[in-house]
């Protein structure tokens, strides 16, 4: 089948705390944003990337000095991170094939997981990537606060991997502030869900510290 992967960088640099949008902050001499398409660089993947219309040239320029080979697709983001994957998923014309959806900010993907979730997409509907918790876990609300069982929980990661007509479909409906991630839209439109196995080195980067941690990743 048809393998996609929409790539969606739509943050601002306000938690990292800097004036470039996080995906174009250096790792290693390269911007985030291409360490993460270079991860999902494989012969039969078809990279969508959906980046903020006012951030494009900054891409384009960026790209240019960078001399970045990896074919790519450029969407128009949305509003929400929810309007931009919608517009990511519009812009593929197929019904029917494979669509990973993945954060921009997540260049430690692991290539291995990418594969894997594709395989178990076209068995089961979806894969989504997700890793148990570590720490202890506490609920909260007005009266006070509980101890959780964390065996009961799990973190959830992209990439998420979706047979393409279900989740355009999903896609459908209305905008909600409840759709947390795109595992959360596929569910209200009537599916389950599918976790498969993440890792811990694919973490977001959104503040200075995980800039850090990444880095320290990278130079293992």
């Amino acid at each position: 089948m048809q393998k996609f992967a929409v790539i969606v960088a739509g943050g601002s640099g306000k938690r990292m705390g800097a004036e470039l949008p996080k995906q174009f902050i250096a790792l290693q001499g390269l911007p985030i944003l291409m360490h993460t398409l270079k991860a999902f660089h494989f012969d039969d993947i078809k990279i969508l990337l959906v980046l903020p219309d006012h951030q494009t040239d900054h891409w384009n320029q960026l790209v240019a000095t960078h001399r970045f080979d990896v074919p790519h697709q450029l969407v128009k983001g949305g509003k929400e991170r929810f309007h931009s994957v919608q517009n990511g998923l519009n812009t593929i014309a197929e019904s029917d094939g494979l669509v990973a959806i993945h954060d921009g900010v997540r260049p430690l993907v692991d290539r291995n997981i990418i594969r894997k979730s594709y395989e178990i997409a076209y068995a089961k509907g979806s894969a989504v990537a997700s890793i148990p918790l570590k720490d202890s876990i506490r609920s909260v609300d007005h009266s006070g606060n509980q101890q959780e069982d964390r065996n009961q929980f799990r973190l959830i990661q992209t990439p998420q991997t979706f047979q393409l007509r279900l989740i355009k479909k999903a896609f459908e409906q209305p905008y909600n502030t409840s759709f947390t991630d795109d595992a959360s839209v596929l569910e209200a439109a009537g599916h389950a869900v599918h976790l498969i196995e993440g890792n811990y080195k694919n973490i977001k980067i959104t503040t200075p510290e995980d800039l850090l941690i990444a880095q320290s990743f990278l130079n293992v």
